[in-house]
């Protein structure tokens, strides 16, 4: 399988997780612009959901975000989420 396939995968798993963590029933995984902010104009998330994010992270991937500045630069968009979780698996 090759990685672009791997982070494809990855961006649309990410999607349905969001979409479930955060009961947004209204919303199917391509509904999501993988490039759209998560917050603000894009999805529209607030704090309360960037925390539900971090829970996600860490049961599912087992990754940590433990400081903000990071956070904030890895919950841009699913796909700067999904290059995080690589990065951090790898």
């Amino acid at each position: 399988m090759s990685n672009f396939n791997a982070m494809e995968q990855l961006i649309f798993n990410l999607k349905e997780q969001i979409i479930e963590r955060l009961n947004l029933s209204d919303t199917k995984p391509e509904d999501i612009d993988s490039e759209a902010p998560l917050f603000g104009d894009g999805l529209g998330l607030d704090s309360i959901d960037a925390l539900e994010i971090i829970v996600l992270l860490q049961q599912v991937y087992g990754i940590k975000i433990t400081n903000a500045e990071e956070g904030k630069k890895a919950m841009k968009s699913v796909k700067t989420l999904a290059e995080y979780i690589t990065e951090k698996q790898a």
